[in-house]
């Protein structure tokens, strides 16, 4: 059954967590964490033992646009590469035949 309980962010942005989720997911001081954006909010999850690659948002635009599969796709990549900031003409890819 989930768990909810309202925190309050301190200085720096930091969120205190209840005791028993720490316990639970094995979250302690120093340990590492991933905050992730998702559809209803921000997903707080301990981070694997693997540390993963990091992207710039140039480069994540980069994949955004290349990896279009149509002109819709193509479309909706724009968008999200717009949202990020930045200006999907500057940023070097390949489009989908018919964008």
């Amino acid at each position: 059954m989930a768990t909810t309980k309202t925190s309050t962010v301190g200085k720096k942005g930091a969120v205190h967590l209840p005791a028993r989720l720490r316990r639970r997911f094995g979250i302690a001081e120093g340990t590492k964490v991933i905050a992730e954006e998702c559809a209803n909010g921000i997903l707080i999850r301990p981070a694997s033992g693997a540390e993963s690659e990091t992207y710039a948002p140039e480069r994540q635009a980069e994949f955004l646009l290349s990896t279009a599969v149509d002109a819709k796709d193509y479309a909706k990549a724009v968008q999200i590469v717009r949202k990020m900031g930045l200006d999907p003409i500057r940023i070097r890819h390949r489009k989908p035949r018919g964008a």
